[in-house]
């Protein structure tokens, strides 16, 4: 009995010792989450055909990918980007993945995003037509990214989530007047 409220105790103090260990590394280390950001769009075409509901689109987004940790390494282990109008996905990307982001690194991505044939709700064709007639397009791109973070032997797999609203001017030389981008 003796011998087992020992290996008990010592049980615990191995456990107690181990998280204020986690607790010192998790203070020093404190991770920080990359941040995606849409630096810059151009919507190059837009079509609503007449009068089927149907969308074509073209535009290029430059997104900033960024690592703001000082000690840590993040790789991306996979990354998709899709683009919505009005809650409708209008396009998709995949980005070349596994790209890795050393300690405080950013990196430049151009996504060309072309949208083919989409089938809109009459609704939601008369509201596009309705925000090019007035030179204020609003587009919402959502990223989801599965990023593994690395420090020395260890490393953590999560999702991460990205979500920009994005105003242009209407095509053909539509640019980026205006965008809120937030990163979960």
């Amino acid at each position: 009995m003796w011998c087992a409220a020992i290996v008990c105790f010592a049980f615990s103090l191995l456990l107690i010792v181990a998280g204020v260990v986690i607790l010192i590394v998790f203070l020093a280390v404190k991770p920080r989450a990359p941040s995606f950001d849409a630096a810059g769009a151009t919507l190059n075409a837009v079509y609503v055909g007449s009068p089927a509901p149907y969308v074509n689109g073209d535009m290029t987004v430059v997104a900033n990918v960024s690592n703001p940790n000082q000690k840590m390494d993040v790789v991306f282990r996979s990354a998709a980007v899709e683009l919505f109008f009005g809650g409708r996905r209008m396009a998709a990307q995949a980005l070349p993945a596994p790209f890795v982001q050393r300690r405080g690194q950013s990196q430049i991505i151009s996504l060309h995003m072309v949208s083919s044939q989409v089938a809109l709700p009459p609704e939601l064709a008369v509201a596009m037509v309705n925000q090019v007639r007035n030179n204020r397009v609003v587009y919402t791109i959502r990223g989801t990214f599965k990023v593994q973070a690395k420090l020395w032997f260890w490393h953590y797999t999560y999702w991460m989530s990205a979500l920009c609203d994005l105003e242009l001017t209407a095509p053909p030389s539509g640019v980026l007047i205006a965008r809120r981008c937030s990163t979960r």
